[in-house]
């Protein structure tokens, strides 16, 4: 995909192809279309970033309850995103023993009890390790910290997802 092309899509389409850069979130996409032409892929992804940082508190956690528990229900009843899916499966969320599974489903709770929304972290960039420690180590922040941690993981998936998408990886669609 290149630039150009993303310049000449009607708003269908661009939301076609990029309404999961931000998980479930296509009226993100779909508010950003209207920032075009974009000069560059850093422009399509301030504009996306720019559009997160402008929502009040109630909007950012909105954006983070679109997010599935790592592991979690929708994982087992294969409903997840493409997207999630393939982050999921390459961080080793998707072959945890038994022990793992139980382990990650109480701090998950545990993390949606105390914030009200759900953990989120950049799997692409983690390992299921990494992932649980993080889950440990981050249920002792408050939540105006969760927040900010939790878009700004975000903003790393969505950075990912865009590079995806230009360099062919992955469709991002819904």
């Amino acid at each position: 995909m290149d630039l150009n092309a993303v310049n000449s899509m009607n708003y269908e389409e661009f939301v076609d192809i990029f309404g999961n850069v931000v998980e479930k979130c296509p009226l993100i996409t779909g508010a950003i279309w209207s920032k075009f032409p974009f000069s560059s892929v850093a422009d399509l992804e301030a504009s996306v970033y720019e559009f997160i940082d402008s929502l009040p508190s109630s909007g950012k956690e909105g954006i983070l309850r679109c997010h599935p528990d790592l592991a979690g229900r929708e994982l087992m009843s294969g409903t997840l995103t493409t997207e999630s899916l393939n982050e999921q499966n390459q961080a080793g969320l998707t072959s945890l023993s038994q022990t793992e599974r139980e382990a990650l489903n109480v701090l998950n709770s545990q993390y949606k009890t105390k914030f009200g929304f759900p953990f989120v972290i950049c799997a692409k960039m983690s390992d299921k390790s990494v992932i649980i420690e993080e889950l440990r180590s981050r249920l002792q922040n408050n939540r105006d910290e969760e927040l900010g941690i939790g878009i700004a993981e975000v903003k790393k998936i969505c950075h990912l997802r865009l590079q995806d998408i230009f360099l062919k990886v992955i469709p991002t669609k819904l």
